[in-house]
């Protein structure tokens, strides 16, 4: 029940096929190269690659095609120069201008925590001022040196993310006998993260942060009984009501 729900503090967003449409630019390309060696990536092997590091991501999806002579270093290096290419088009989806905006201007924290590159980051939003300027440089990459590589489900971005913003939340997994804080836990529990993938949402609970899954129709489909611990899924972020998690309502209905 919405009445339930507890009132949050900071919302933390992944990018990809979140807030913006770049999930369909890594099927379209991954595809591409993968059509020589007549074979393609379908959604049960991307939903394992989503929201994972590009080495990391690109070893697993080329782990399901043993036979083809193609090389992790020769598809990152096509995969690159042909998503470069596309990057900069990439449009905001529903509900997401909408969403940072009402956030940014009822002061609410928010921060960015995505598995891209920093120069990916760049590449896609660099024209969007509107939209990823709200969020003042609080962006935490997949590439940040203070993650060491750790990517989701790895909690480590999140947190990262959730300390940027000025909360502390410590270091490691929720659950785990690492020295966690009963503060540190309680900081957490004001988290709100917005996910579209699974790995995110994992992260975002072993984070002990609220989520919000926002997942593809395909992917949902793909195993509709399992909400992989999320707080809430939604079809779009449209649909999403702030005064649900505490949060100022919009104006406008």
């Amino acid at each position: 029940m919405a009445a339930s729900r507890p009132r949050v503090a900071y919302v933390i967003f992944d990018m990809d096929g979140l807030l913006i449409d770049t999930e369909s630019v890594y099927t379209l390309v991954t595809n591409r190269i993968l059509e020589p060696y007549g074979v393609e990536m379908t959604w049960d092997i991307k939903a394992e690659l989503m929201g994972m590091p590009e080495r990391a991501a690109s070893e697993r999806l080329l782990s399901h095609f043993p036979g083809i002579a193609l090389t992790v270093d020769d598809y990152i290096t096509q995969r690159r120069a042909l998503q470069d290419t596309l990057w900069p088009s990439a449009l905001p989806l529903p509900g997401a201008h909408r969403l940072l905006t009402h956030l940014h201007q009822h002061r609410i924290p928010i921060a960015v925590a995505t598995g891209s590159q920093y120069r990916n980051y760049l590449l896609k939003t660099s024209h969007l001022p509107e939209m990823f300027g709200l969020f003042g440089g609080r962006v935490v990459c997949g590439d940040d040196v203070r993650l060491g590589g750790r990517g989701k489900p790895h909690p480590a971005g999140f947190l990262l993310a959730g300390s940027e913003l000025g909360f502390p939340v410590g270091e490691g997994e929720e659950g785990e006998a690492n020295g966690v804080t009963e503060e540190e836990k309680r900081m957490r529990a004001q988290g709100l993260v917005f996910e579209d993938a699974k790995s995110g949402v994992l992260a975002g609970k072993r984070a002990g942060m609220n989520v919000v899954w926002v997942p593809d129709e395909r992917l949902r489909a793909l195993d509709p009984e399992n909400t992989y611990g999320a707080d809430q899924i939604i079809q779009s972020l449209e649909e999403f009501k702030p005064q649900e998690w505490g949060l100022p309502p919009y104006a406008d209905p």
